[in-house]
């Protein structure tokens, strides 16, 4: 028999600095010994490395006048390029990169439909209780043509989905 218990703990993981960059959130957990002397290990496997979001062109784009003057600047800039090829390359990322910009300053359909009912809702309120001026039925028609141009680039949204 064996004077003392075995203390020591018997199993090893082992990684190498490719494994650490690729997956640098990667622990190993020791289990109980019971009933056996070696320890299994449980392995996690993450990392915290963002992916790039890829660009996805939206149908409801085609909707908007800022869209088409955007496109209408771009392509009409001058380009230093000589192959025809590398020129519409070059055209595409430029556009690419603009349309990100352009749309990170947009406010979404999510957010725009609902705050473009509360202001119809509010002017409906308001017209409950007194008249509304001529101003105030003006800004109700815009109110309520922009809530349909809305409505349409949501349908086309979930179209393209």
């Amino acid at each position: 028999m064996q004077p003392s218990p075995l203390l020591e703990k018997l199993d090893w993981a082992f990684t190498s600095s490719s494994w650490i960059i690729s997956y640098p959130n990667t622990s190993a957990k020791a289990l109980d010994m019971v009933p056996s002397d070696h320890n299994p290990l449980i392995i996690s496997i993450s990392t915290i490395i963002p992916k790039s979001k890829i660009f996805r062109f939206e149908n409801f784009w085609l909707c908007s006048a800022e869209f088409i003057s955007l496109v209408n600047e771009l392509w009409s800039s001058q380009n230093h390029q000589t192959d025809p090829a590398k020129v519409i390359t070059a055209r595409f990322k430029e556009l690419r990169k603009r349309l990100k910009e352009w749309q990170a300053t947009k406010h979404g359909l999510r957010e725009s439909i609902p705050n473009t009912k509360s202001v119809l809702q509010f002017l409906e309120i308001i017209g409950e209780f007194m008249d509304l001026s001529i101003e105030e039925w003006n800004f109700r028609d815009l109110v309520n043509a922009h809530l349909l141009q809305l409505l349409e680039q949501q349908r086309i949204y979930w179209k393209q989905r």
